[in-house]
């Protein structure tokens, strides 16, 4: 498997603020990975870099390319919907496709129009006279449509309603992933991206915290409801998160087997939202 991202040692300062201190990692190729932090915790830097939107200290690759010294070349490999990304009221779903159409050389106007046949969205169909969710349906035929190496998602589906949301990474999966293609969501919204995952990353102060494969990660921490007159030897074993749930004291673990955890109480499967929470604790969400 080959690397799509690779990182060695990335910095950035702003001013005497350091926001990414020192991070080292690898993102191979045909992977779907969740970038998940706290606010602050260097998400938006990191893309930046990935991008070439900001130059770091360090060693940074994507597909091969530097992206500050080869963002021309490197913007013919990338897809990017952002959080923030605003198309103008006057635009129409044909016009739209035409303009990208014309500026990148890796858009396939027919896989965005058979995308586009699913949707209520009509040629002539102006983005003033569009909801959020259609916004958002336009965003992701235009992005399926371009044939790019590495598509990077920054809270695509911030302020949609939940049926959008799970129809939005629904038609991610089935109408533009392949074992070629990585993608990188950046969300809070840890529970709805959990099933469409193979990775993910957690980062905290600028600091990888976490790096790991979904299976590997269930197969590390697991909760468990500990029985009364177990919970001096439960502790004993470092849980690395704690609390009470109904009247009974629940307690993760991190790597610890579970015949030995299965003498304490009830084991249970730990989402990626629990562990989540259990690595961040002290932060703000």
């Amino acid at each position: 498997m080959t690397s799509c991202i690779s990182v060695r040692n990335l910095r950035k300062q702003y001013g005497r603020k350091q926001v990414l201190k020192g991070m080292t990692f690898d993102i191979d190729s045909g992977r779907v990975l969740g970038l998940i932090g706290p606010n602050g915790a260097g998400k938006t830097t990191l893309i930046k870099a990935l991008l070439g939107l900001t130059r770091c200290e360090g060693e940074l690759t994507v597909s091969g390319l530097d992206p500050w010294r080869q963002r021309d070349q490197l913007m013919q490999e990338i897809s990017f919907i952002a959080d923030v990304a605003i198309l103008p009221g006057w635009l129409s779903v044909r016009n739209a496709i035409s303009f990208v159409e014309g500026v990148h050389p890796r858009f396939q106007r027919d896989k965005a129009e058979r995308y586009l046949a699913k949707t209520k969205l009509a040629p002539e169909l102006l983005v003033s006279e569009m909801s959020k969710g259609m916004v958002a349906q336009l965003h992701l035929a235009l992005v399926m449509a371009i044939d790019a190496k590495l598509l990077v998602l920054d809270e695509p589906t911030l302020g949609l309603d939940i049926l959008y949301r799970k129809q939005f990474y629904q038609d991610l999966l089935e109408e533009y992933f392949d074992q070629q293609k990585t993608i990188l969501i950046s969300t809070h919204q840890v529970e709805e991206i959990e099933q469409i995952l193979t990775d993910v990353m957690l980062i905290r102060d600028g600091q990888l915290v976490l790096q790991q494969d979904l299976e590997g990660l269930h197969g590390r921490f697991v909760e468990v409801t500990v029985n009364p007159d177990s919970i001096a030897q439960a502790r004993l074993l470092k849980p690395v998160a704690e609390r009470s749930l109904f009247g009974q004291q629940r307690m993760m673990f991190d790597s610890v087997p579970t015949t030995e955890l299965a003498q304490l109480g009830t084991l249970h499967r730990a989402t990626l939202s629990d562990i989540y929470v259990a690595l961040m604790q002290g932060d703000q969400p």
